[in-house]
């Protein structure tokens, strides 16, 4: 079983993710952080076991995205723990500066239903071949036609 942590403050977007894990037949576990201090502090009170992975919005109240990548990776309880990026955002400068905060991928949200189920079973497929691990930079940013 998958375990799977989104840290997502977009009630209709963390909707369609969990709609999305169902419709995929995926065995997992979904908890859903509506902030980054809730993001930390779920990680703080459940790992271990840490989650099979974390998708991770940029943009949220009381701590960022990135404010939430970098703690990560300088714990050593949660720094193995694969992070997908998941964001509105294609700023090139949002995908460097997580790239050299060591996230794992880079998904922009995509705004098809279709494509956001082929985002998962991308990443999901990822964790399951253990080929999770940070690629080349030029492969980072996941594109899902």
């Amino acid at each position: 079983m998958k375990n799977i942590l989104l840290a997502e403050d977009d009630r209709d977007d963390s909707m369609f993710f969990e709609i999305a894990l169902k419709e995929l037949y995926i065995d997992s576990s979904l908890i859903v952080a509506i902030d980054g201090a809730q993001l930390m502090d779920t990680l703080e009170k459940t790992v271990p076991p840490p989650p099979s992975v974390i998708f991770l919005d940029l943009n949220m109240p009381k701590k960022s995205g990135f404010e939430c990548l970098a703690e990560i990776r300088n714990s050593t309880k949660f720094k193995d723990i694969p992070v997908i990026i998941f964001s509105t955002s294609s700023s090139p400068q949002n995908i460097e500066k997580t790239y050299d905060l060591g996230a794992n991928f880079y998904i922009c949200k995509p705004r098809k239903f279709e494509n956001l189920k082929k985002a998962i079973l991308k990443i999901i497929s990822l964790v399951e071949s253990q080929t999770i691990m940070q690629p080349k930079r030029n492969e980072y940013f996941l594109k899902l036609a």
